[in-house]
């Protein structure tokens, strides 16, 4: 399901326009998203934990060459869904 897919279902689910859904969606990442670049976390009860975390800088191997490289440390976005979300999927 891509973005477009997932905003018709919602609209469908809330019985609301296509426009409004993706309003609506776009409003959920973009307050996700400036919540985690202050370094806060984003803690949706029943879903999932929201938070940056620092991924330090390692080697890899490029796999079209072979040839080794320098990965630089950054951040990157994690999330942790909670047992009640997960267990949705194997009852």
């Amino acid at each position: 399901m891509n973005k477009s897919e997932f905003v018709r279902a919602y609209a469908d689910q809330l019985g609301i326009t296509i426009k409004d859904a993706d309003a609506q969606v776009n409003a959920f990442v973009d307050t996700l998203t400036a919540a985690l670049k202050k370094g806060e976390y984003v803690h949706i009860s029943g879903f999932a934990t929201f938070e940056l975390k620092d991924k330090a800088a390692r080697d890899g191997v490029n796999p079209l060459t072979g040839e080794k490289v320098k990965i630089k440390a950054c951040k990157a976005p994690a999330a942790k869904f909670s047992k009640a979300y997960k267990e949705n999927f194997n009852k």
